[in-house]
């Protein structure tokens, strides 16, 4: 079964997903590259306020975006 490809921010907080994109211009997708958000990378949201930035698990580490980032940040969830 597919599931809908959506931006990081929209994904469920605990749930898994695969990077299947980034939009934006070629300096942000260098930098998300560059900090691990590349396709095919396994990521999870640890925690999501509703006016605050998101706290990313990413590999073995976690990362803080900014909602406007992650909005850029296209992913297809993975059925656990």
């Amino acid at each position: 079964m597919l599931n809908a490809v959506l931006p990081l921010g929209f994904l469920t907080p605990g749930r898994d997903a695969v990077v299947r994109d980034v939009v934006g211009g070629k300096e942000l997708r260098q930098r998300l590259c560059e900090m691990g958000f590349a396709r095919g990378s396994l990521v999870r949201i640890v925690q999501s306020q509703p006016c605050g930035p998101l706290i990313i698990s990413l590999g073995d580490g976690r990362i803080v975006l900014g909602r406007g980032v992650a909005q850029k940040i296209m992913v297809e969830e993975v059925d656990n």
